[in-house]
C-alpha cells in the first residue's frame, strides 16, 4: 500500500509472521514502486524483475541470478515502525517520543480531509492534544487521531470504544462525516476571503 511521508512516497506492507515494513516506494534496480509488489513469506519482491527485500532494506534475491549472493550494497531505504493498538507508525529519522497509548481504543476508519488541523480544532470547538482530538457530537464523544499532510489536508482516524457496537461505530462514523464537511466549509470559507 502506498503511502506518502516528509520523505517520500513509501511502501508499507506486512510480512506472513506479522511484521510491519516501511521502505522507500522505489526498488534501487529500475525504480519501479515497491508499493505494486508482493510479498513472499518474510520478503517484499519488486514485481518488475522480482528482486526480494527482507525487512532490514537489503536485497536478498535476484531471480535472474539465482547463484549470485546480493551484495550488501543493494539496499531499500528502510523507516521504523511501531505497529500498537491496530495502528502502524512510522517514523521518520530518530522518534521524538514514543507513539501515544490507545488503550481501549480501537481503529474504525480514516478518512482524508481537505482541511487543516486548525479547522478541525475550530469545526469540533476543541483543541487537539497530541494529536488526539475529542469530539462532541449527539451526547456521544468520537475520538479523532490527526496527521497533517501538506499545508491544508489532514489524515484523520476515527477511534471507536473496542466494546463498541455496530449502532456506536456507525454513529462514530457519520460524527467524523459531519466534522470532516464542517472543517472543509472553515477553510473554503477562508480561501474565499
Amino acid at each position: 500500500m502506498p503511502a506518502q511521508s516528509p520523505v517520500g512516497p513509501i511502501a508499507l506492507w506486512r510480512s506472513r509472521s506479522g511484521r510491519a515494513a516501511a521502505f522507500a516506494d522505489r526498488c534501487p534496480h529500475r525504480g519501479m514502486r515497491l508499493s505494486h509488489g508482493f510479498v513472499r513469506g518474510e520478503t517484499l519482491s519488486c514485481i518488475y524483475h522480482g528482486w526480494s527485500y527482507a525487512q532490514g532494506g537489503n536485497c536478498l534475491r535476484i531471480p535472474a541470478h539465482p547463484g549470485l549472493a546480493p551484495p550488501e550494497t543493494i539496499r531499500v531505504a528502510t523507516q521504523a515502525v511501531e505497529d500498537s493498538g491496530g495502528i502502524i507508525w512510522i517514523s521518520v529519522g530518530e522518534a521524538a517520543a514514543p507513539p501515544p497509548r490507545l488503550e481501549g481504543f480501537a481503529p474504525l476508519r480514516s478518512m482524508m480531509v481537505e482541511a487543516d488541523i486548525a479547522a478541525l480544532e475550530a469545526a469540533a470547538g476543541a483543541k487537539a492534544d497530541g494529536g488526539l482530538l475529542d469530539h462532541r457530537h449527539d451526547d456521544r464523544t468520537v475520538r479523532l487521531l490527526l496527521a497533517s499532510v501538506g499545508e491544508a489536508r489532514t489524515l484523520m482516524h476515527v477511534l471507536v470504544g473496542e466494546d463498541s457496537n455496530p449502532t456506536e461505530r456507525i454513529a462514530a462514523s457519520r460524527a467524523a462525516e459531519t466534522l470532516r464537511r464542517a472543517a472543509e466549509g472553515i477553510r473554503r470559507g477562508r480561501v474565499a476571503q
